[in-house]
């Protein structure tokens, strides 16, 4: 053996062995996105089961605004789909609706002094509170695992292999700037 084949020999190894590691890590943010919108998923059936109990315990008290509740209730169907469909812009467009909704919910509990003494209101408030702030850690969470994956794929070389093995991007979870605005729900109830 020639050392022009030991030099091609061993360029063709470190180029096979790029590829692998390459490959890995493309793989490894694929999962990552994954892995992300799991975290994001989980949440939004916790919130999602917490809701109906929200909107009984308001509905209880007679002449609490239907139009509200109502507005929640189809909020959560909205977001329930685009959940399982996960298409990421419908979801960003109900979860606005939504938030928009429990805010309004909690800044009109304020005229219903029996409502705000209600211990179950007061559970569901600091739980569907929390699970908010969750929501908004994990979508975090999930813009920059998309954010990674996606600048990985578009960079050179890695793009061939993306391209090669079917890599494809992934869309952030985007709310329009007036959804951005965290609803703070406890700052809402407080009176």
């Amino acid at each position: 053996m020639n050392i022009m084949s030991a030099v091609a020999l061993g360029l063709l190894a470190a180029l096979a062995l790029y590829a692998v590691v390459a490959y890995n890590g493309l793989v490894g943010l694929k999962h990552g996105v994954t892995r992300a919108w799991s975290n994001i998923d989980v949440l939004l059936r916790q919130r999602h089961e917490e809701l109906p109990k929200l909107v009984e315990t308001c509905r209880q008290y007679q002449q609490f605004e239907t139009t509200t509740l109502t507005r929640v209730t189809e909020a959560r169907a909205s977001v329930a789909a685009a959940r399982e469909q996960q298409n990421l812009p419908a979801l960003g467009a109900a979860e606005g609706l939504l938030r928009a909704g429990l805010g309004q919910i909690f800044a009109v509990a304020e005229a219903y002094p029996e409502l705000r003494a209600n211990e179950q209101f007061m559970q569901l408030q600091a739980r569907i509170s929390a699970l908010e702030n969750g929501i908004a850690d994990r979508r975090e969470l999930y813009n920059e695992a998309v954010n990674l994956n996606n600048t990985r794929i578009e960079q050179f070389p890695d793009l061939l292999l993306a391209r090669g093995f079917g890599f494809k991007a992934s869309p952030l979870l985007e709310f329009t700037p007036q959804q951005t605005a965290d609803v703070d729900l406890k700052a809402l109830f407080k009176g």
